[in-house]
């Protein structure tokens, strides 16, 4: 039997949409029908499952896990964590295969999946077959019921921590959770640290009623940056909804953007891994690589997407990768996968052994740039065709290199400019560095000219 379903939740590295319209609690029970399927080729019988702290989660963990236990798949249910908590305890006791249901950073009537299969995360085309399961009816089950553990692995997790990463002195920390679900751990996994801290919109609560826990966002951050600049805390950490992305603020306001806190990460790693590969997404600064080579790493540049990035580590056998949305990967010392928590943890070994942790910081390399800037699309325009026709007849003047892994990025001697488009939403992003504000316009200028060149866009950037 065939079933409907919205197709339009399927996105590139998950499952998302608007509760109770595109995802639905009988989506939720298909689709884990549709995962137990998959898991079933490939011999796993039993599944992790979590949720953050949205109002939704409840009822669709409750409809994905019956999906689960109809088709004989056993579940691991760890309730309400970040989701890095919910890879652990997928590695740890499920041979890597996890459901989290998370709405991310997206606003509070948005939910969605994250799946791992055997250590893989589903993106791209396994995402495409579970909806063509579903469509098809491609469910089988030898009539075995599965069965359900409760667990609590937060304080696993927190010893697992903690066991390794050592702070040279106590430090005082301010966090920032935007009311999402890291709220619940972050207090207590750096006190267990050592640290001293001060919470900001720690106590979860689905409907985010001070800001959106987005530290992509400079606004975002504003409040964490009020309270650096008033109280004595050394340090500001931001997480996003899940708590799978790391914002950080210096003691002085200023933002350190994850492609500038990725040197950091990568000196401390190449300290220990000479020759180590690092690897890094297209919206990254022009600075990241030569710093990585002069460590003695090798930098490996990569499509944007969490999915595309770890299946690269994988490849590459990279101890540490990091995107420019603040997802960082450690896979020296930890699992591999993009955990906003742990990060503020190895942050804050790094920097505990300094008396001054924002001067450390401030003195990171950094060019002039944008953040990431967004061009909506028309309805129905792909914004991968607008790109492809682009690199066929796009010319940029006083260019050095043309990357295309992904969308176009165009360096210069003097800075670099990028347009691709986002797989998540129909905008094309954008984002400019240079070595100085001339540089930086004459780049804007060409790319806007590009752009132009097609009639159906308009260059109305919006900050993202």
């Amino acid at each position: 039997m065939s079933a409907t379903i919205a197709r339009d939740i399927f996105k590139a590295y998950d499952i998302r949409g608007i509760v109770g319209k595109t995802l639905t609690n009988e989506a939720a029970y298909l689709i884990g029908r549709a995962i137990a399927a998959k898991a079933a080729e490939k011999n796993i019988g039993k599944i992790a499952i979590g949720r953050d702290g949205r109002l939704s989660g409840p009822d669709l963990m409750a409809a994905l896990q019956k999906g689960f236990t109809d088709s004989g798949i056993d579940v691991l249910n760890v309730g309400m964590v970040a989701t890095p908590i919910l890879y652990f305890a997928a590695i740890r006791e499920c041979s890597g295969s996890g459901v989290m249901i998370t709405g991310s950073h997206n606003p509070p009537d948005y939910n969605g999946f994250k799946m791992m299969l055997g250590g893989d995360t589903l993106a791209g085309e396994a995402i495409q077959e579970l909806l063509a399961m579903i469509e098809n009816g491609g469910f089988v089950s030898d009539g075995r019921t599965g069965s359900v553990t409760e667990k609590d692995v937060a304080e696993e997790y927190i010893s697992h921590i903690v066991g390794h990463i050592k702070l040279k002195r106590p430090m005082k920390i301010a966090a920032d959770a935007g009311n999402g679900v890291g709220g619940a751990f972050a207090g207590k996994l750096y006190r267990a640290l050592g640290c001293e801290v001060t919470e900001l919109f720690c106590d979860v609560d689905g409907n985010f009623p001070n800001h959106h826990p987005d530290p992509a966002k400079p606004k975002n951050l504003q409040d964490l940056i009020a309270e650096l600049k008033s109280g004595d805390a050394e340090i500001g950490l931001a997480f996003d909804g899940d708590a799978d992305r790391l914002g950080v603020v210096t003691k002085d306001g200023n933002i350190i953007y994850p492609d500038r806190q990725l040197m950091l990460y990568a000196e401390d790693v190449l300290s220990r891994n000479p020759g180590a590969k690092i690897i890094f997404d297209v919206k990254s600064t022009r600075l990241l690589a030569p710093w990585i080579k002069a460590r003695g790493g090798e930098p490996v540049m990569e499509k944007t997407g969490h999915s595309f990035i770890k299946s690269s580590m994988k490849k590459n056998g990279a101890l540490l990768a990091g995107e420019m949305s603040g997802h960082t990967f450690f896979k020296e010392r930890w699992f591999g996968f993009d955990d906003g928590l742990y990060t503020g943890c190895r942050l804050l070994e790094i920097l505990s052994a300094h008396d001054d942790p924002s001067a450390v910081l401030n003195a990171l390399p950094q060019n002039i740039s944008t953040p990431e800037l967004n061009i909506a699309l028309p309805e129905g325009m792909s914004g991968h065709k607008v790109i492809e026709e682009f690199a066929k007849t796009a010319e940029f003047d006083g260019a050095v290199e043309t990357i295309t892994i992904d969308g176009l990025r165009v360096e210069y001697p003097d800075g670099f400019g990028l347009m691709r488009a986002s797989n998540t939403t129909p905008i094309l992003v954008l984002r400019f560095e240079a070595d100085n504000d001339a540089a930086i316009e004459r780049i804007q200028n060409q790319f806007k000219a590009v752009i132009e060149s097609n009639p159906a866009l308009k260059w109305e950037l919006e900050a993202h």
